[in-house]
């Protein structure tokens, strides 16, 4: 068996899932990296499927800030939240661009994706 299966994430990306039994053999060398610097996370899970990821400690608390920042991820939940509640479409697209920095007169290059036949 494989102790690495490729995942590819809904945008493409494809990252590297660890079989379980295999990262807890290589925690002891991941951490060894952490020290030196190299903060690569390493993804596990079992049947290829991701279900846990190993950080660097200085990562986590960078992403736990973040998270808990009152004019960030707080605010953002919290108005996320209030939209879900509420089933009639409130907020115009412009707005919505505005809030997650989509300029929406820049030009796309959507040469990526088919045309429909």
């Amino acid at each position: 068996m494989n102790p690495e299966t490729p995942y590819l994430l809904p945008d493409g990306e494809r990252i590297w899932v660890i079989a379980t039994s295999e990262a807890s053999r290589l925690l002891p060398n991941l951490l060894q990296l952490f020290r030196s610097g190299k903060s690569e996370p390493m993804v596990f899970g079992d049947a290829g499927q991701p279900e846990g990821v190993v950080i660097p400690w200085e990562l986590w608390q960078r992403l736990d800030a973040l998270a808990a920042d009152e004019d960030g991820f707080e605010h953002l939940y919290d108005i996320t939240r209030q939209r879900l509640a509420d089933n009639q479409p409130s907020v115009p697209l412009e707005d919505v661009a505005a809030e997650i920095g989509w300029d929406l007169n820049e030009e796309i290059d959507d040469s990526d994706f088919r045309k429909p036949k």
